[in-house]
């Protein structure tokens, strides 16, 4: 049985959309923030880093544990071909596939997370330096936010690859839904984003993985 680490509304609801698309028998073991559980001894024997999501699996006749959000995400793909949630291994969409995966989680995903925690790049006290970074970090998050417009009004189709829904689609809805609270353009307030953020939320495996984590309004 696969079991997803998991926080509400966390990194970890990529993989929670994921494993709704799938229709996969899955387990989800909620990991206590608040009480810092991710920094505990037995959570760290699973990732170092003290990071949600893991996953974790009987696979191959081994205990698989694995984290990173985009690792996980391509691992199911790959064991599931069959649902289609990632283009076929050699095709140039498979190519473009692997790179907005990487730009999703190593660009926009780390812009954020400086965004949302600027005192962890400066000196404690430093309560200036840490509004630069906060500054700076949603400047260019705004910019990063156009480029995903801008690749939707490129090929015009309902999901982000175009016309066929993929796993980056549950990985750009939950970081755009990161923006929900920005005081200036958050992502829905973008042309071809808001209307895409809509179908999102429209999707079954969404709604059910929503209503699991209770997350409610405003949803993005």
């Amino acid at each position: 049985m696969i079991r997803l680490h998991y926080f509400p509304g966390n990194a970890s609801l990529v993989p929670h959309i994921v494993l709704e698309e799938l229709g996969l028998p899955f387990e989800l073991a909620l990991v206590a923030r608040a009480e810092a559980a991710h920094k505990q001894p037995d959570y760290l024997r699973l990732n170092p880093n003290g990071l949600i999501p893991v996953l974790t699996q009987r696979f191959e006749g081994q205990d698989l544990v694995l984290y990173e959000t985009a690792a996980i995400c391509l691992h199911l793909c790959d064991t599931h071909p069959q649902a289609a949630l990632a283009p076929a291994v050699g095709s140039t969409a498979r190519a473009h596939f692997y790179k907005w995966l990487m730009w999703l989680t190593n660009t926009l995903q780390a812009t954020l997370i400086l965004y949302f925690y600027p005192e962890r790049w400066v000196d404690a006290g430093n309560t200036a330096g840490a509004a630069e970074v906060k500054a700076h970090a949603a400047e260019k998050i705004g910019g990063l936010l156009d480029q995903l417009d801008a690749e939707l009004a490129r090929h015009g189709g309902p999901w982000f690859m175009g016309a066929d829904y993929s796993a980056l689609d549950a990985y750009v809805l939950t970081l755009c839904r990161w923006t929900r609270g920005f005081a200036t353009r958050p992502a829905r307030e973008r042309p071809h984003l808001g209307p895409y953020l809509q179908r999102m939320l429209a999707r079954p495996a969404v709604q059910r993985a929503f209503a699991t984590e209770q997350i409610t309004a405003p949803l993005v």
